[in-house]
C-alpha cells in the first residue's frame, strides 16, 4: 500500500522568459504536440500549456485572460491597495489614541 500513493512533488523550478519563449516556439512549429514537448524538456504539461496560453494572450491571439502587462499592473495595484489600507488603519488608530488623550 505504501507505493500506491501519489507521485512525490518535484521541487519548484524557475525558468527564464527566454526559455519559455523557446518552448512556446517549439510548440507553435507544430511538429510536436505540447505533451511531447513537455516530455522532451522534462516539464509539466500544465506549465507548457500555460506558457503557450500566456504567449497567445500577449500576442492578442486570445482574449480570454490577462496579458502579462495587465497581470503586472494588477499585482502592483493590489500591493498599493494593501499599503493604503494599512496606512488608513494606522491613521484610524492614531486618531482614536489622540481623541482619548485630549479628553
Amino acid at each position: 500500500m505504501e507505493g500506491m500513493g501519489k507521485k512525490p512533488r518535484r521541487p519548484r523550478r524557475a525558468f527564464t522568459p527566454e526559455f519559455k519563449a523557446e518552448i512556446v516556439e517549439v510548440c507553435r512549429r507544430g511538429d510536436r504536440s505540447i505533451v511531447q514537448v513537455a516530455r522532451d524538456f522534462d516539464l509539466t504539461e500544465t506549465a507548457v500549456r500555460d506558457w503557450v496560453k500566456q504567449a497567445d494572450l500577449d500576442a492578442g491571439i486570445r482574449t480570454d485572460g490577462l496579458t502579462s502587462d495587465e497581470r503586472d499592473e494588477l499585482a502592483r495595484l493590489r500591493r498599493e491597495n494593501r499599503r493604503l489600507r494599512e496606512d488608513v488603519d494606522i491613521l484610524k488608530r492614531a486618531t482614536a489614541f489622540f481623541a482619548t488623550e485630549t479628553r
